[in-house]
C-alpha cells in the first residue's frame, strides 16, 4: 500500500545512493540564461550532463555543468561558458565516503553543545547526531536568536583551538546514571534507560565535558577546520518527536574538510534557495496555503491550475494509450472498510479523526487502494480477464503535524497518480516491465532522465508464501535487466506485503525525488477475499501491483518549479506569450491577435497600461517566455516584434501565422524560440 510508506510526502525519504559526488563549481554562479539553456536542451544530443552533487538534510544536490552549443554550433563546456578553471573545481566527499567527514561533523555535534553550556549553563542537552550536510544538537533552554549563533560559533572556534583530546571511557550502567545524575542531565538519564548494553560508552573533550556516546570522533579538537564549520540555523523540535513533551532549541551547523568544501555547500544553497518552490508559488502567483483553510491545504492559482492541466492530461493520454481504465472514486468511506485493509490497525496516527453520519462512521481516505480493490470486486473474474489495469488521480488526505508541514512536499491532502494492476503470476515480470516503460515516458516529457533506482526485497516480518516471493522478486529484477537500467538491491527493505521497485529522478542541481514506486502486494488481496476463476474453474488469488509515477501532483510541480527555478520551458508554461501594445492605440489590434493565438491553443495574455520598458521587465519577473510587442510599424504591417527569454533578446519581426507556426513546431518537439 503506497500509503503506509508516506512515499507521496516524506521529504526525508530523498536519500543519496552515490558514496561520492563529484565535481562542484563555487566560484562563478551561472547566469540564469544558460541555467535555463541547459534545463531545456534536449536538441542535437546535448543532453544536460549533472555533474556536480551534494547532499543536505536529506537531499542529494548538485551545481549544473552541461554541454551546450554556441551560436556557430559547436559544442562548448560548461566550465568555459562559466569561466571555471579546472583548479577551481571541488570535491565534495558524503559521510559514507570519508569516515573522516563523519568523525568531524560527529565531534562537532559535541564542541557545540560544549560550547553551548559554557555560555549557558542552565541549558540541558539531549542529542547530536551526524547528518548529510553536517550535524544538529538539542538543547532544553531559552529561544536561541541569530546573535546567539555568533557568540556560540567564536566559543566553538576557541575550543577547536585549544587542541582538546577526545577520550573514550568505558563505565557501568550504574557509574553512567551516578554521573548524569550529578551533571542533573534528565534527558540524558532518558536516553540511558534506553541503552541495551550494560557497557556504556563516554567521550571527553579533555577533562572540560563530556557526554554519552558511541563514536566516532577525531582524535582532537585541532583536528577540526574552524573555517570549515558554520553554524545555519536553530528550529524548534519536541523531544523525542512527541507533542506532548517539552519543545527543545536545534541547532543545525555545518562541517567539511577545507573551506573550498564549505564554500561550494554554501554556494549550492544559494542556488536552492533562489529555487524554492515556496516563494516561486508566490512570486509567480502558482498556488497558495491559506491560513484561514487550514495549514497542508494546497490552492492552486489559475497558473498553477493550468499546469496541472497539462500533467493530468499527458497522464491520462498516456495510461490510456497503455491500457489502463481510469476511475473516480469517492473521498470518504465506511471506517469498517479501512478495518479491512489494516489501515486502522497500522496506518490510524496518519488518519483524519472519524465522521458519524446516520450513526455509522465514515473516514476520509488516505489512500485509494482499497477503493479499487472495490471495483474488482464488483463481478466475477475469469483468468482471460487478466491482466486488469485501472488508474485514478485520486486525492487522499492524511494527518500531519503543523511542525513538518513543508509547501507542496508534506501537505495534509493531496492528488496521487495511482494505478493498480492485477495480474497472474506468469505476469507480473511484463506488467511490472510495462509500468518501467510507462514510468520512463511520462519522466522524460518533463525532462528527467537520470534516475537513481532500488529494489527492496523481502524483511525478517512478511505475509505470503516464500515461493511467490522468490517468484515476485525474480520478476522484479528480470523486468529491470530487460530495461537495461541500473540499480541498488536493499536486502530486506521491502513491505511486509512485498517486495518493490523506488525510482528517484535527478533534478537541475541533482537532486534526487522518490517519485515513482512499484510494490507487489500479497497482503490486500487476501485481506479482501480477491479472486479469480482459472482454467480448472477453481478459485485462486490474484496479484496485486500498487504503482505510482509522479507520487503526488502536488509534490511533482513542486519539484517541477525547482528544477526549472519557476521558468517553464514553452510547452509547459502557463503562460506562453505575453502580447505588450506601445501605447493603447495599438491594443485593438492586440486583442485580435491574441484571439487568433487562442484559436490555435497558445495560451497568450495582453498586458497595458505601462510603458513599454516597464512591461518587458514585468514580463521577465514573470518569466513568460515570449513576448510580442506592437507598435505603429507592427499594427501598419499586420506583424508583430518577439523578443524570447530563450534565446536572450530580440527575435525580429513576424507574421502572426509565422509566430503560430513556430510556437506549434516548439511545443510539439519540446524546444524553445
Amino acid at each position: 500500500m503506497l500509503g503506509f510508506h508516506r512515499m507521496a510526502l516524506s521529504i526525508s525519504s530523498f536519500a543519496v545512493s552515490s558514496s561520492l559526488f563529484p565535481v562542484f563549481y563555487p566560484i562563478k554562479p551561472l547566469s540564469a540564461s544558460v541555467i535555463r539553456k541547459r534545463i531545456l536542451m534536449k536538441e542535437n544530443g546535448f543532453v544536460n550532463n549533472l555533474l556536480c552533487k551534494n547532499n543536505w538534510n536529506g537531499f542529494s544536490s548538485s551545481a549544473i555543468a552541461t554541454d551546450t552549443v554556441d551560436s556557430a554550433g559547436t559544442a562548448v563546456s560548461a566550465e568555459d561558458e562559466a569561466g571555471i578553471s579546472s583548479e577551481e573545481k571541488t570535491v565534495l566527499p558524503t559521510n559514507e565516503s570519508s569516515e573522516c567527514l563523519l568523525r568531524i561533523r560527529h565531534t562537532c555535534a559535541h564542541v557545540m553543545a560544549m560550547a553551548v553550556q559554557k555560555l549557558y549553563p542552565d541549558a540541558k542537552v539531549t542529542i547530536g547526531p551526524w547528518i548529510e550536510s553536517g550535524f544538529y544538537y538539542d538543547f532544553d533552554m531559552e529561544p536561541v536568536t541569530d546573535k546567539d549563533l555568533k557568540k556560540i560559533k567564536k566559543e566553538m572556534d576557541r575550543i577547536i583551538g585549544k587542541n582538546l583530546p577526545l577520550i573514550r571511557e568505558e563505565v557501568s550502567r550504574d557509574e553512567a546514571q551516578r554521573r548524569i545524575m550529578a551533571a542533573n542531565e534528565p534527558y540524558k538519564l532518558e536516553i540511558l534507560e534506553s541503552i541495551k548494553d550494560e557497557s556504556i560508552t563516554i567521550y571527553h573533550i579533555g577533562t572540560e565535558w563530556w557526554d554519552l556516546c558511541a563514536g566516532p570522533h577525531v582524535e582532537s579538537t585541532g583536528k577540526i577546520n574552524r573555517k570549515a564549520v558554520e553554524l545555519e540555523s536553530v528550529a524548534g523540535a519536541y523531544w523525542r518527536g512527541d507533542t506532548n513533551k517539552p519543545m527543545l532549541q536545534r541547532i543545525y551547523g555545518t562541517a567539511w574538510e577545507n573551506e573550498g568544501q564549505l564554500k561550494a555547500y554554501l554556494h549550492f544553497k544559494e542556488e536552492a534557495k533562489r529555487r524554492d518552490h515556496r516563494r516561486l508559488g508566490q512570486d509567480l502567483d502558482l498556488f497558495s496555503i491559506q491560513d484561514e483553510a487550514g495549514g497542508g491545504l494546497v490552492f492552486w492559482h489559475p497558473k498553477g491550475a493550468v499546469v496541472r492541466h497539462i500533467i493530468e492530461d499527458a497522464w491520462k493520454k498516456i495510461h490510456i494509450q497503455r491500457g489502463y481504465d481510469l476511475l473516480y472514486t469517492p473521498h470518504v468511506a465506511k471506517a469498517d472498510l479501512w478495518k479491512i485493509s489494516g489501515h486502522l490497525d497500522f496506518y490510524r496516527e496518519n488518519m483524519y479523526d472519524q465522521m458519524e453520519i446516520e450513526e455509522e462512521l465514515y473516514q476520509l481516505r488516505p489512500m485509494n487502494c482499497p477503493y479499487h480493490i472495490l471495483v474488482y470486486k464488483r463481478k466475477l473474474h475469469s483468468y482471460r480477464d487478466f491482466p486488469i489495469r485501472v488508474a485514478e488521480l485520486g486525492t487522499v488526505y492524511r494527518y500531519e503535524l503543523s511542525g513538518s508541514l513543508h509547501g507542496l512536499f508534506r501537505v495534509r491532502g493531496f492528488t496521487q497518480d495511482d494505478a493498480h494492476i492485477f495480474c497472474l503470476e506468469d505476469q507480473i515480470k511484463d506488467e511490472i516491465r510495462g509500468v518501467l516503460d510507462l514510468t520512463e515516458e511520462i519522466l522524460l516529457q518533463f525532462g528527467f532522465d537520470k534516475y537513481e533506482i532500488n529494489l527492496s526485497t523481502r524483511p525478517e516480518k512478511f505475509v505470503g508464501d516464500d515461493d511467490i516471493w522468490l517468484k515476485a522478486t525474480s520478476a522484479l529484477k528480470d523486468a529491470l535487466d530487460d530495461k537495461g537500467w541500473r540499480y541498488e538491491i536493499d536486502e530486506g527493505g521491502g513491505a511486509f506485503y512485498g517486495p518493490k521497485i523506488d525510482l528517484k529522478i535527478e533534478d537541475a542541481l541533482g537532486r534526487k525525488w522518490q517519485c515513482s514506486t512499484i510494490q507487489v502486494d500479497f497482503n490486500l488481496p487476501q485481506r479482501f477475499d480477491i479472486t479469480y476463476v482459472d482454467s480448472n474453474q477453481e478459485k485462486k488469488r490474484p496479484i496485486m501491483i500498487h504503482r505510482a509515477v509522479l507520487g503526488s501532483l502536488e509534490r511533482f510541480f513542486g519539484v517541477l518549479i525547482e528544477h526549472y527555478a519557476g521558468d517553464f520551458p514553452l510547452w509547459l508554461s502557463p503562460i506562453q506569450t505575453r502580447i505588450l501594445p506601445v501605447t493603447d492605440a495599438q491594443l485593438e489590434y492586440c486583442e485580435k491577435v491574441a484571439m487568433r493565438l487562442k484559436d490555435a491553443g497558445i495560451r497568450v495574455e495582453v498586458c497595458s497600461g505601462e510603458r513599454l520598458p516597464k512591461l518587458i521587465r514585468n514580463a521577465e519577473k514573470q518569466k513568460i517566455p515570449l513576448m510580442a510587442v506592437v507598435g505603429p510599424k507592427e499594427m501598419e504591417t499586420q506583424t508583430l516584434t518577439i523578443r524570447s527569454r530563450y534565446n536572450g533578446g530580440e527575435l525580429g519581426a513576424m507574421t502572426v501565422d509565422n509566430f503560430i507556426e513556430q510556437i506549434g513546431f516548439a511545443v510539439e518537439n519540446r524546444t524553445f524560440i
